[in-house]
């Protein structure tokens, strides 16, 4: 039986006791009913996971024991940092969550030129820590051990400058129009890569050559459009397979 995973803010530390989040104990004891006693597996984002056992059940608090620490991970063989641009609502939830499922490290989210949303910084802050919520619950059901970094929105040049600045990355942008086939430039295990994916309606040609000027080759996927909440999980998955992830 698959236990429940449960993420909490670290460190966590063997043979204690604490009190989980409030989130966390209404879905422990309302959504998956669990009892006194029951098993359950802790992870705190700093790799590894812990188990653990439900002590005290309350109305709405749920104490548990922390077991011994386990150096288990699940991540990809690649480094992937995805450079997104902003999508509408579920559209980019959809992408951080499976983004997450499929190993990505890191999510830039990029106020492109073509972005239906463009967000205010005060507001950028809220849909921050709602996407660091969207991977972390990925992470739960996933069996992940580590959390993607989410990023603050920032511009495509900032964007790929911040990417780029990480020496041996191999730089990408999805081109449905034309570049290098995905098959022809398969990844190396180890490998660090960025991949740039446009918004609704895609990235113009002056963000593609401004992107270029920074060292973002064009990648083509295949012969159909894919819409921008496909085409980001959609390389992810084809990199990993590539990458020899599918078959671990």
């Amino acid at each position: 039986m698959r236990l429940p995973r449960i993420f909490v803010e670290g460190p966590l530390v063997a043979a204690q006791q604490m009190e989980l989040p409030a989130a966390a104990s209404q879905h422990l004891l309302a959504v998956l009913r669990l009892r006194v006693g029951a098993p359950l597996v802790l992870f705190d984002g700093r790799g590894g996971e812990h188990p653990a056992r439900l002590v005290a059940a309350g109305r709405g608090s749920a104490r548990i024991e922390v077991g011994g620490h386990r150096a288990i991970e699940r991540e990809s063989p690649l480094a992937v940092t995805l450079l997104q641009g902003l999508a509408r609502g579920e559209r980019m939830d959809i992408v951080v969550q499976k983004a997450t499922e499929l190993g990505v490290a890191r999510i830039i989210p990029v106020a492109a030129a073509r972005s239906v949303v463009q967000l205010a910084e005060a507001r950028a802050g809220k849909r921050v820590a709602h996407w660091q919520a969207v991977a972390v619950a990925a992470c739960e059901q996933c069996g992940r051990n580590r959390v993607p970094e989410i990023t603050a929105p920032m511009s495509l040049v900032e964007a790929c400058r911040l990417a780029a600045a990480d020496a041996g990355t191999r730089l990408w942008a999805l081109d449905a129009e034309g570049g290098t086939p995905l098959a022809a430039a398969p990844p190396m295990r180890g490998e660090r890569i960025a991949l740039l994916v446009g918004p609704e309606g895609g990235l113009t040609d002056e963000e593609l050559e401004t992107a270029a000027l920074i060292g973002f080759a064009r990648l083509r996927l295949g012969p159909r459009v894919l819409r921008t909440e496909t085409a980001g999980p959609a390389a992810l998955a084809a990199l990993q397979a590539l990458a020899g992830d599918f078959g671990d």
